[in-house]
């Protein structure tokens, strides 16, 4: 990344994050539609992909002096006007609180990292109604956050703790498998949604993933 402050990370960074999430998202398409055809509609797949290829034209349509916040709110807005189902709403409500607690900052300092992705999960909470344990995206970006978090207080440089929050993703990832659906379509199914993993927060812990690469210096 570059920057003036060594873990701080600029427009480039984020937009790096963005677009990483959009490769992985579109990499792991089939997978993701396979996990929601057991509980979903079997569109999270395409509509993330699409979403996210959205984002990837408005990344190139913005200008090179745009700071990391508004960064993050145009690409919210991009997949709330894109993508179909819960995902455009919840994801775009999540970019865009993060980009609205960044500000007009140029820079963004490792807590103010934390601040914007904990504003991110209080929307997908307040809009989704969902709470950990309800086998939601929830469930992979709170510990994730509640990780990043305290990595940076602990320390940690910006990679180790994307790393943390990473790991912490990908266990609440598959803490969602014996869980019973309580938000959303799976909840329709009562106990068969029990036994399989979450697409919403299996896509989460890819977009995690994609924040680790893109922060981490040798990226």
């Amino acid at each position: 990344m570059t920057s003036a402050a060594p873990d701080a990370l600029d427009a480039a960074a984020v937009a790096g994050w963005l677009r990483g999430s959009s490769a992985a998202i579109a990499e792991q398409r089939d997978y993701l539609t396979q996990l929601d055809a057991a509980i979903g509609d079997a569109d999270h797949g395409s509509n993330m992909t699409r979403g996210f290829a959205a984002v990837e034209v408005k990344l190139g349509e913005l200008d090179g002096s745009t700071p990391p916040g508004k960064v993050l709110i145009a690409a919210g807005q991009t997949l709330v006007s894109t993508v179909g189902g819960a995902s455009g709403p919840l994801w775009g409500t999540a970019l865009r609180r993060a980009g609205r607690a960044l500000g007009d900052s140029e820079t963004v300092e490792p807590l103010q990292l934390v601040a914007a992705l904990e504003a991110a999960v209080a929307g997908v909470v307040e809009l989704g109604a969902a709470q950990p344990g309800d086998k939601t995206m929830v469930d992979a970006l709170q510990p994730a956050v509640d990780a990043l978090r305290a990595a940076v207080e602990a320390g940690s440089p910006v990679g180790a703790a994307a790393a943390a929050a990473r790991e912490a993703a990908e266990e609440g990832m598959r803490s969602t498998v014996p869980m019973l659906a309580r938000k959303g379509r799976a909840s329709y199914l009562g106990e068969r949604s029990i036994g399989h993993q979450d697409p919403g927060a299996t896509s989460a812990a890819l977009i995690m993933a994609a924040l680790e690469r893109a922060v981490s210096p040798d990226r």
